[in-house]
């Protein structure tokens, strides 16, 4: 599995580009508006109002829809962090449940498991991620193999009753969390909203055309907006790559580990 957040589309580079090509357009709308001599008032320009409203609610459509998404994602990847971290302490405490003889171990395994997570999540958008996330999976089958041989002895009949569930519990968020990572939208939602997005301003360049003189407030207002709101779309999207981060959630996971000892 290839571990590679945010190198499709960085939020800041992606929205700088996307409000210059803006207001490209809206200047080439404007020209051509003039260059035809189409102006509102006449008879060729009936209807195109309705046009014009279709494609900027369906830009509005597309950008509500793509927040929300984004927004949901990125508060599903903060509880993600939360029950990661819930279900790692009581796998910890439950370890009381083995024989005296056999905890040290497992307890070790226990942090080296933990900090290899917290580094795996330092370090995602580095080339070494991957790397991290197989030494993780080693961690991870040695910690299940002796603690299953450990509450295999018999000795507590409740240890795998209460320490294995937890454990399974552990894992299993720990997949949760990086299928998590990697859950966008499909390219082609992003593609369109761009597509729409410059659309919608060669045709606000073109409407503008009828005033007969250049707004350079308005059209700097829809760059702005526009690009702004992809921005904070992409930087929800991409928690780990912008300026919206996640990476303060993980004090939760660094507090746990200094109580580990």
């Amino acid at each position: 599995m290839e571990i590679k957040i945010g190198s499709v589309f960085p939020p800041g580079i992606t929205a700088i580009g996307l409000f210059i090509s803006l207001m490209i357009c809206l200047e080439i709308g404007r020209r051509l508006a003039l260059r035809r001599g189409s102006l509102r008032s006449s008879d060729g320009n009936v209807g195109i109002g309705t046009i014009d409203g279709a494609i900027f609610a369906l830009l509005g459509l597309l950008i509500a829809f793509t927040f929300s998404g984004a927004a949901n994602r990125f508060d599903m990847r903060r509880e993600l962090i939360v029950k990661e971290a819930n279900a790692l302490g009581t796998a910890w405490l439950r370890v009381d449940l083995l024989p005296a003889e056999s905890q040290p171990a497992v307890r070790d395994l226990f942090r080296k498991y933990l900090d290899l997570r917290l580094e795996f999540y330092q370090d995602v958008l580095a080339e070494n991620a991957r790397e991290t996330l197989r030494k993780s999976d080693a961690v991870q089958a040695e910690l299940w193999a002796r603690t299953v041989a450990a509450t295999s002895e018999g000795r507590s009949p409740q240890a795998p009753m209460l320490l294995l569930p937890a454990l399974n519990e552990v894992f299993d968020i720990r997949t949760s969390r990086t299928v998590a990572l990697l859950t966008h939208p499909p390219m082609p939602i992003f593609a369109m909203l761009g597509a729409v997005s410059l659309i919608s301003a060669l045709l606000a360049g073109h409407g503008m055309a009828g005033s007969g003189r250049r707004s350079l407030l308005h059209m700097l207002s829809f760059g702005l907006v526009t690009s702004v709101a992809v921005f904070v779309i992409l930087d929800l999207e991409y928690p780990r790559a912008g300026w919206i981060r996640i990476d303060m959630m993980d004090q939760v996971l660094r507090d746990l580990r200094q109580s580990f000892g």
